[in-house]
């Protein structure tokens, strides 16, 4: 089988007229990929090539995006799984992975018989038991709105991480966090603090729905990192296996939150052997 290895951008019109971007690379079945919250699409490049023998993947640019439209006044989970939708119907995807923020909307796409054939989520960003907290929102938009975007986006990751990140002095933050992310990542993420508020109102709101996902029918692999007690999303996924009969669980003792992106070829590896039946020999 020949490999396109180089990424391709096209674009699907969703149900509101809004513009939605997506990018590609590989041969094979249709995997469609759903990034979190405050991700891009590039952020999902090594694990699109990871995969790329395998599936042709499509990384979805969610509104508020890069070349996307912005998430508009009526922004909802409707909206975003109708972007979704439209990627899928675009690009004939038989498959879809979602991660964290982008999980909870694979499920909520899911639910609605969104005709993917299988389901992978790691670590969704599914509220359950409050797990998914809004309370650092008011401060973080105050900040944005005075222009201290660094210092909005330690009080998004701190409120958000209240076992972990939340524990950590701010002072400490200051020191670590331009070490462990790059200058133009923070900068693109600074910018998306607006959209990230929006989008975690969304999850916060449906805090304790979670039995509802038992309605999907496609079959679900669920995955989390070594957080599984001292996250929400870590926790969400050992949750939501009892939830969903006949579900799967994968955890990854050595990986964290940003699994997909730290060791694409493992996840990779896994994605494939659900979806397509292969051996995962990672």
């Amino acid at each position: 089988m020949q490999v396109t290895s180089e990424v391709t951008v096209g674009s699907a019109t969703s149900a509101d007229g809004t513009v939605i971007s997506y990018r590609s690379i590989g041969s094979g079945p249709g995997l469609l990929v759903i990034p979190g919250s405050p991700g891009m699409a590039a952020d999902f490049d090594a694990f699109a090539a990871a995969v790329a023998d395998r599936f042709t993947v499509h990384v979805i640019e969610r509104r508020g995006r890069g070349a996307s439209g912005p998430q508009g006044d009526s922004y909802s989970v409707e909206t975003e799984c109708a972007d979704i939708e439209a990627v899928r119907t675009a690009t004939a995807s038989r498959f879809v992975f979602g991660h964290s923020f982008g999980g909870f909307l694979t499920l909520e796409s899911a639910l609605r018989d969104s005709g993917f054939e299988k389901v992978v989520v790691y670590e969704p960003g599914v509220s359950i038991d409050g797990s998914i907290p809004f309370g650092w929102a008011d401060e973080c938009r105050r900040l944005v709105d005075a222009g201290k975007r660094a210092e909005a986006f330690l009080s998004f990751i701190q409120g958000v991480n209240p076992e972990t990140s939340g524990k950590a002095p701010r002072w400490l933050l200051r020191i670590i966090i331009p070490l462990a992310i790059k200058k133009p990542e923070r900068l693109r993420k600074y910018a998306l603090l607006e959209t990230v508020i929006r989008e975690h109102a969304l999850s916060s709101a449906q805090d304790g729905d979670f039995p509802k996902y038992s309605r999907i029918t496609s079959p679900v692999l669920l995955m989390a990192g070594k957080d599984v007690k001292t996250t929400g999303p870590g926790r969400a996924a050992p949750r939501l296996h009892e939830t969903l009969a006949g579900s799967e669980l994968r955890l990854f003792p050595k990986l964290d939150h940003f699994g997909p992106e730290k060791d694409p070829a493992g996840i990779g590896a896994t994605v494939a052997a659900f979806c397509l039946g292969a051996a995962d020999t990672h």
